[in-house]
């Protein structure tokens, strides 16, 4: 069997690397002229990190990312609704990861260079379309950077891995429309900062309507880390207004976020002072799509963003994406023909998926912090008060099961 894969994103690159370590041959097509450290921060849960661990990618990431110790959910105004361990402190046997989300990239990348050879990975090559017949499919990849002449390859299986405007996606449903958006603008920025709290944290502040999240994405060095920050804030009604373009490389100026960001309170951050050292802000819209009735057809499929792109709530999305890596891969090398594979692939992670991205849509775990925004908007004296230590467990930890990375203990703060 050979396998087409159209996008290196993380879960692209990361299939590429699940399929070789099953003897699987795979090639990948980029649309980019290069495999860039595009974005800023994510985080990657436990139960993805697991996946990249046996691939052998631990040691990599500790060079360049953070292993989260503790994520704490605030109000607005800086009033702690819930905290808890996370990763190896919850009991995981593997870490969550805060990095950015270019290097987790590049480790991923290298490391299919690596045991793949530089000549698995063709960039500048946009998926076009593609044929199918009995015996496999015939994919074209038109010369996205220089305008030069189209190419074709076939093989036995095509997986659309390029991302919420997948070309995969849109071949399949062609009236599907642009992305759903809900007027959100997320503003984005990372600088080298004095170590905050333990190095380790993470925090959350507001809910889905007014929010910003805060965490390092690089070791420290110096007294110093790179301190990645995110302010998500309504500020237009989608009935009536097009969402901004959503590409990484589009900057926001500081006179436009700096208002925004005043709003929020961290206990021990200058958020105002953050802001202002960021040299580069980007914007992009908060946006995701309608959960597809299918996502195969005959021997092509679609993974991560391209099948379930998701609001970043939760910190699920490339997680997600590597979870259906994994699983994708270990159906290509079980199954006895391959549209089996795929059948079983989306049979288990379409609505495991779908229900994710119908939760985001409505704050994930960080709900906790609307519902006690709802309750008391003009502050408390007792979270208890507002809203049950068991009722904010409830939430926090119902979305964690869901997700599938439930911790072994989960205390939170009373």
């Amino acid at each position: 069997m050979t396998v087409l894969i159209a996008g290196a994103g993380i879960g692209g690159l990361t299939t590429a690397l699940m399929l070789h370590a099953r003897g699987i041959p795979v090639e990948i097509y980029e649309a980019a002229r290069e495999v860039r450290e595009v974005g800023v921060g994510i985080n990657v849960l436990p139960h993805a990190i697991r996946e990249l661990a046996a691939l052998g990618l631990l040691d990599a990431l500790d060079k360049v990312g953070v292993r989260t110790r503790k994520l704490t959910y605030l109000t607005k105004r800086g009033q702690e609704v819930w905290s808890e361990l996370r990763g190896m402190h919850a009991g995981h046997d593997v870490p969550q990861f805060s990095i950015h989300r270019g290097r987790l990239q590049k480790v991923i990348h290298d490391a299919v260079v690596d045991r793949l050879g530089h000549k698995a990975v063709h960039v500048g090559r946009r998926l076009a379309g593609f044929i199918q017949d009995d015996g496999g499919v015939t994919a074209h990849f038109t010369d996205s950077v220089l305008g030069g002449d189209a190419i074709s390859h076939r093989a036995e299986v095509l997986i659309c891995a390029d991302g919420i405007h997948s070309a995969g996606r849109r071949h399949f449903y062609p009236n599907e429309g642009a992305p759903s958006w809900q007027g959100v603008v997320m503003w984005r920025g990372a600088t080298d900062w004095p170590v905050w709290e333990d190095g380790e944290s993470m925090a959350i502040g507001g809910g889905l309507g007014g929010k910003l999240v805060l965490y390092p994405i690089a070791p420290a060095a110096k007294g110093k880390q790179l301190m990645n920050w995110v302010v998500n804030v309504r500020i237009k009604d989608p009935a009536v207004s097009t969402p901004p373009p959503d590409s990484w490389s589009r900057k926001a100026p500081l006179s436009e976020v700096l208002p925004h960001a005043l709003r929020f309170s961290v206990p021990g951050m200058d958020i105002g002072a953050l802001v202002k050292a960021t040299d580069t802000i980007f914007e992009y819209p908060m946006a995701d799509r309608d959960p597809l009735p299918r996502w195969t057809f005959g021997r092509v499929t679609l993974l991560g963003d391209a099948a379930h792109p998701m609001y970043p709530v939760g910190s699920n999305g490339a997680s997600q994406a590597i979870l259906d890596a994994r699983y994708l891969a270990d159906q290509l090398a079980m199954a006895e023909h391959p549209r089996a594979a795929l059948w079983q692939y989306e049979k288990e992670r379409l609505p495991k998926t779908a229900e994710v991205v119908h939760t985001n849509r409505i704050g994930g775990p960080e709900r906790v912090i609307d519902e006690v925004e709802r309750l008391a908007p003009a502050g408390f004296r007792s979270i208890d008060s507002v809203l049950s230590h068991e009722d904010r467990k409830a939430i926090v930890g119902g979305y964690a099961t869901m997700a599938g990375y439930a911790r072994v203990r989960l205390s939170g703060t009373r």
